[in-house]
Formats: structure tokens, sequence, C-alpha cells
């Protein structure tokens, strides 16, 4: 047992184990060919190819998941930002705020969810990066769209095609942090997707806000179009195909040798295996295409039904109600906020709704960070302390002020709204709240891309389709639960809900181990 995992007898290695450094009581051997970072053994071993995405340069990666992850903030943001104006959009096209809240919002992330399926299937056939720039392209023309559009049916129809094309955007960035990062800093980089995520949700009700109180709700789209002029142009120019099979030889095939062999190229007297020529780095030019043609030769509809078995995974099963959860939690707060807010005593307009988002985001800048670098700072440590074995499961210890702040957070805020208290109250319990979201996604995430790395792509379509389907229930309900029973009622409610689900963790913790080795050995895993 080490910190509380228990030992699989089953497999020598378990899928997910790994060696990650040197043991803090005695030095591990140094194998021959093993690449290491300071004292780390490099998890995955990467290729001696200079197109290895693992081998590019640290600004280069950085780059790229930044731009990616910006992208993904603001097109998530893109459900959340009419919360603001909800009674505005109800009003103009004479609907009900539960309409609007089911079409405009619930349907978007529903179809976002059910696209998934096909974005990720199509990222494992043809690459990321045509899934990437297709999105952002129809996101830009959809935007254009909403601008102007005069009658709800066409505003809906519009979400209903943005939500397919926001696919890509919200879900297949954070499987490409496993194809650009090794296992000890994937957390810091999915901290900052984290950051970019919750000031998409947060930070766009506050522009919305304001937007739509001197504007009008359909410059909340135009605005929005834009902004994706340019990050169309730069995904286009700075985000190439981050893919890679390390396992194929590619021989310098420019190289012409004065006489050929079978198995090896001569060059006077000197001897160069096939499989050992260096590959030549991808020009920039070449980096620019769109589609290199397949990259996989797994059925495209094999892959697109591959994620509904992993739902089989526990690994993937708990980090999907977790997220899930988590994330629909965040948007059942907003929504309500909405509700809350604009009614007496507060008696705020769009424009203060908005507002009073201010201080979840900030502290989002602070827990987001915090909670990556506690990610990869327990696996180092754990593992050190471990004689360098690192287990996911450390990952999962993120939940425990996860489950702290988001209890406190539901339960304040219901008592202090009920009691009617001054509006700084229910905010301070809302910020509460929004800490524990980015320990929560980090432990889920990191827990899955660890345990599954090369069925993270689909692995995501399913937490995110669940996480859908989470939030167009939340979205389509969230306003009649809180006529029928109350704010107080209501948020004790969710806080037991939250807290039963945060509960999963500790057998999580305990058996996942043997878990992911019965996966391993299970006939289902072998199909996959």
């Amino acid at each position: 047992m080490a910190f509380g995992v228990l030992e699989d007898y089953n497999m020598s290695m378990v899928p997910g184990t790994a060696l990650l450094g040197e043991d803090k009581h005695q030095t591990i051997p140094n194998e021959v060919g093993v690449k290491k970072m300071g004292g780390i053994v490099l998890v995955p071993q990467p290729s001696n190819s200079p197109n290895d995405p693992l081998n590019w340069s640290g600004a280069r990666k950085d780059v790229i998941m930044i731009l990616l992850a910006f992208t993904s903030g603001v097109t998530i943001s893109l459900g959340p930002m009419i919360n603001p104006g909800l009674v505005v959009i109800a009003q103009k096209f004479n609907v009900s705020i539960g309409l609007v809240s089911q079409f405009i919002i619930g349907l978007l992330a529903f179809w976002t969810g059910a696209a998934t399926f096909f974005t990720a299937a199509g990222a494992s056939v043809w690459g990321k990066r045509p899934m990437f720039v297709i999105s952002a392209v129809i996101l830009l023309a959809t935007n254009v769209w909403g601008f102007f559009a005069t009658s709800f049916p066409s505003l809906a129809a519009m979400r209903t095609v943005q939500g397919l094309a926001s696919a890509p955007l919200e879900t297949l960035v954070t499987s490409t942090v496993s194809d650009l990062y090794f296992v000890h800093q994937r957390g810091l980089r999915l901290s900052l997707w984290g950051v970019m995520i919750a000031s998409g949700v947060l930070l766009g009700q506050v522009i919305s806000g304001q937007i739509i109180q001197t504007l009008g709700e359909e410059f909340t789209f135009g605005i929005t179009a834009l902004i994706y002029i340019p990050l169309v142009l730069a995904i286009f120019f700075f985000v190439p195909e981050t893919a890679y099979e390390r396992n194929i030889p590619r021989p310098q095939t420019e190289f012409e040798p004065e006489e050929k062999g079978d198995n090896a190229l001569k060059g006077g007297n000197v001897i160069v295996s096939l499989n050992e020529l260096p590959e030549r780095k991808e020009s920039f030019a070449s980096s620019l295409k769109l589609f290199r043609g397949r990259i996989s030769d797994e059925s495209f509809w094999k892959l697109a039904a591959k994620p509904l078995p992993l739902i089989a995974f526990p690994a993937v099963v708990f980090s999907t109600f977790i997220y899930g959860s988590f994330f629909a939690w965040l948007l059942v707060f907003s929504i309500v906020s909405v509700t809350i807010y604009g009614s007496p005593p507060y008696n705020l307009n769009p424009a203060q709704v908005g507002l009073t988002n201010l201080p979840l985001l900030f502290v989002g800048f602070i827990a987001s960070p915090l909670s990556g670098w506690l990610a990869d700072t327990l696996a180092k440590v754990m593992s050190r302390e471990n004689k360098g074995i690192y287990e996911p499961e450390y990952r999962l210890l993120l939940m425990i002020p996860a489950v702290i702040f988001s209890t406190a957070g539901f339960l304040g805020y219901g008592f202090s709204v009920q009691q009617q208290a001054p509006i700084i109250y229910p905010i301070y319990f809302q910020a509460l709240h929004s800490i524990s979201i980015p320990f929560a996604s980090a432990a889920s995430f990191t827990y899955v891309i660890d345990c599954h790395p090369k069925n993270a792509n689909q692995a995501f379509v399913t937490i995110n389709f669940a996480k859908a389907v989470f939030t167009f229930i939340a979205t389509t309900f969230v306003n009649q639960w809180l006529v029928s029973v109350g704010a107080k009622t209501m948020f004790f409610q969710m806080a037991a809900i939250n807290f039963f689900l945060c509960m999963l963790t500790v057998p999580m913790y305990v058996f996942g181990k043997r878990f992911r080795s019965f996966v391993a050995r299970s006939a289902l895993f072998q199909k996959i």
C-alpha cells in the first residue's frame, strides 16, 4: 500500500502507474536510453524526432496551449454570456424565461456534448488541427448570424449550430495537453485551461451584462464575432497538428546513399540503420497544412462509438460525475443569480448582475494556478516518497479542498439568500464555491489522462457529453426548482447531492489501482 492506494497483484505494471522519479532513500539505477528531465523520468518517453510535440520548445508548446485555452474560454462563454439578458430576450421575443434558458443556453450545451462523439473521432482519424480551425470559422459565422437574427426560432437554430461547432474547442484542448506535455507538467497546463474556462463563464457574463445594458443583447454576438476574427488567424498560423505516433519508423527520405541495401544505408565507412536516420524537421509552411490525410486506419464510425463503452471504466465514471456536476452547479449559480439578484431586495439590472461575477473570477485566478501547481507537486513529492513510483490516484487528493469549499459555498449561499442578507454575503459564498471548481476539474481531468492516455480523446467525449446532459437538465428545471422549494432548501439539496458525489473519491483513491488493473485485463479493454 502506497499512501492508502491498495496494491494490485495481477499485473507487474498497471497502466497509469509509472516510474516518475528517483527514490528518496536510494538511487534508482539509470536504465539505458531512459530520458529524464533533472531527476524526473519523462512519462511518456519522447522519440528522437524534432517533429515529436514532446520535443518542441517550451515556448512553442505554451503558445499553442495559451491560444487554445483562450479560444476555449471564449467558446465556453457563448452559453452563459446570455444569462444577464434572459429577461431582455424573453421580453423582446415574447417568450418565457424558462424557454429562453432551455433553447438558448441548455440546447447549446446539449448539442456540444452530442457533437463531441464525431469531432473526437474526426480528430483521431484526421488530426486535431482541422477540427480546431473549422470550429473557429463556424463559430465566427454563427456569431454574425446571431447579431442579425430577428426571431426566436432563428436565434434558437443559430445556437444549435453554434453548439455543434463548439465541440472541438471545448473538448479537444484537454487531450492536447497529453500530446504536448509530460505527466509531471500537465497539472499546471490544465490549470491554465481552467483559468480560461472560469474566465469564459464568469468574465463573459460581466462583459455581456454591460453590453446588453448599453447596446442590446444582439451586440454580444456581434462583438464576439469580432473577437473570433484574430482567433481564427492565430489558430491557423500558430496551432500545428499535435497528434504524433512515436512507434512508426520515419526514415530521412531526402538522403540518397551511394550504395543501397535492404536494411542499411552505407556512406563511405559509415553504416546507418534505416530506423535510426534522423527525421527532418518539418517546415513552417508544411505545418500549415489543414489536412494531412488519415493519421489513423481505424474506422471513423467505430471511433465515434468508442466513448460509449468507456463509461464502464471506473476512472471515466468518476471524472464524468465530478466534472459534469461541478460545471452544472456553476451554471446553476449563474442562472439562479439572475433571478435572485434581479428581484427584491437586490433589484440589480443586467450590467450589475454581470458585475457580481467579478469576485468569483478573482478567486478563480488564484485557485486555478494553485490547483495546477498542487497537482504536479503532489505527483512529484508523493512519487519520491513511494520509491519513485507514481500512481494517478495521487491527483485525487485535490478533491479535499474541492468538497470543503463547495459544501460551504452551497450552504452559505442558500442561507444568506433566504435571510435576504446584504448582497456581499451571497457573493462571498458564491466565490467560496467557485474556489472548489479548479480543484475538482484538475483532479478529474489529470486523473483520466494519466489512467487512459491512449483513450483520452474518447474519454473526454464521455465526460463532456455527461456534462452537457447535466447542464441541459439544470438549465431546464433550475428556475422551477427555485420557485417550488425556495433558495435555502434548493441549495441545501444541492450541497447534499454534491457531497455524495464527492465521496466517490474515497473508494476511487483506495481501489483505483485495482480498478485500472481490472480494466486492463478485461475483454472490453482488449476490444477497444
